[in-house]
C-alpha cells in the first residue's frame, strides 16, 4: 500500500468499530484465508469483526483457524443483513464487484458503512473509501499481508493468522508454481514461517484429504479430457450425472483444470461442468505465457478473473457449449501458436 491508502486506513480504523468481512461467492482458500486472518487481526486490535460469506466453502477449508466463525449468508439472512446494516465498516476481499457476491448483492448496496476493498483482480468497481487493488499479485492473502506490515502491526501475526495467510498465498498460487509467484511472495511466505505457520501440516491438510469418490470422478474427468493440438488447447467435461455418481461434494473439482493444463505442449486448458440446479455451465479456464483467459472468459463466458486464471459460465447445454468453445478458438490459434 501507497501512504496515502495507509493514512486512510488509518483514520478509518483508529478507533473501535463494528466491521463486517466479506467474502465472494462460493469462497476458496483465499477468500477464507484473507477474511479469516484479517478478522482476527482487527479483533486483536479491539474491533467487533464478523466475517460473512455469501455460502458454504469446501470441508477441505474447515480446519482453517476461525473459519468456525465465519457467518454463511445464506443460512442466516437475516442475522447478516442485520450485522451489514450495522456495520461502521465493510471490508470486501478477493472480489472487486457487488455482482460477485450472489443473494447479497442488494444488502451491500444498501449499506451505509465505509468500506475498504482489497483485491487482486482485474477492473475494480468503484464503491469504496480505500481500495487497495493490485493485479500483480498472486493472492489477496498476500495483499492482506502487506496491509498489516503497511499498518506496522506485523508483529500482531498469530500462528492462527499466518496459517490462514500461508493457505490462501499457497491455493492461489498453485503451490507457488504459477507466475504471479515472485521473490517478495517467498519473503512473505518466510515471514508467516516465522509467525507459527507449518507448512507441510498445512499442504497436508489440503491436498492430501481426498475421499475416494473425489478421485473417482478425477479418473472420470481424466478420461473425459479432449486435447486440440491444433490449438494448443486441451478441455475438460463433467456431466450432472457423473457427478451425481460419485457422489459429488463442493470443492471436489478443484484443481481438476490443471492436470489439462499441465499436458507438454498446451497452452489453453478449460473444465466445464454442468450444474442442472442452476441450468448453466460452469467453466474454470487457465492458461499458460501471454495468453489472457480472462479476457477469453469477458467476451465470450460472462465472467473474468486473472490474466492466467478465470471463471466463466453458459446457458447452453453442455453439448452446445463445448460446440461453441471449439468454435471461438480459430480467432485466437495465432496467439495461441505463438507460444514455443
Amino acid at each position: 500500500m501507497n501512504k496515502a491508502q495507509t493514512a486512510i486506513a488509518q483514520s478509518l480504523l483508529e478507533t473501535p468499530k463494528k466491521i463486517v468481512i466479506v467474502g465472494h461467492k462460493n469462497p476458496d482458500g483465499d477468500a477464507v484465508g484473507s477474511t479469516s486472518a484479517l478478522s482476527l487481526l482487527l479483533k486483536s486490535q479491539g474491533h467487533d469483526t464478523q466475517v460473512i460469506v455469501p455460502n458454504d466453502f469446501p470441508d477441505f477449508l474447515k480446519w482453517m483457524p476461525a473459519s468456525e466463525d465465519i457467518l454463511i449468508y445464506n443460512q442466516k439472512v437475516e442475522r447478516a443483513n442485520q450485522l451489514i446494516k450495522d456495520a461502521d465498516i465493510i471490508c470486501t476481499l478477493d472480489f472487486n464487484s457487488f455482482t460477485r457476491v450472489g443473494s447479497m448483492e442488494d444488502a451491500l448496496n444498501q449499506a451505509t458503512a465505509d468500506y475498504i476493498m482489497i483485491d487482486h483482480h482485474e477492473s475494480p468497481s468503484d464503491y469504496a473509501v480505500l481500495t487497495y487493488s493490485d493485479t500483480a499479485m498472486g493472492s489477496t492473502c498476500e495483499m492482506v499481508y502487506h496491509f498489516i506490515e503497511a499498518m506496522g502491526q506485523l508483529e500482531h501475526i498469530s500462528e492462527a493468522m499466518a496459517t490462514n495467510m500461508y493457505t490462501g498465498i499457497m491455493t492461489d498460487t498453485g503451490s507457488f508454481r504459477f507466475a504471479s509467484t515472485t521473490a517478495t511472495t517467498h519473503r512473505v511466505i518466510a515471514g508467516l514461517m516465522d509467525a507459527g505457520a507449518v507448512h507441510h501440516e498445512i499442504h497436508e491438510n489440503i491436498y492430501d484429504s481426498s475421499s475416494p469418490e473425489r478421485l473417482k470422478l478425477l479418473g472420470v474427468a481424466l478420461k473425459n479430457m479432449r486435447i486440440l493440438p491444433e490449438y494448443k488447447t486441451a478441455y475438460i467435461t463433467l456431466s450432472q450425472k457423473e457427478l451425481d455418481e460419485n457422489q459429488f461434494k463442493k470443492g471436489d473439482t478443484e484443481g481438476f483444470v490443471n492436470y489439462a493444463l499441465s499436458i507438454k505442449g498446451i497452452i489453453f486448458a478449460a473444465i466445464f461442468i454442468e450444474h442442472k440446479k442452476d441450468n448453466i455451465i460452469k467453466m474454470s479456464l487457465r492458461s499458460k505465457g501471454d495468453f489472457s483467459v480472462n479476457l477469453v472468459s469477458r467476451e465470450h463466458f460472462h465472467g473474468g478473473g486473472h490474466h492466467n486464471a478465470a471463471g466463466g459460465k453458459s446457458d447452453l447445454n453442455l453439448t452446445e457449449t463445448i460446440r461453441y468453445f471449439i468454435s471461438i478458438l480459430p480467432r485466437y490459434k495465432d496467439q495461441l501458436l505463438a507460444h514455443a
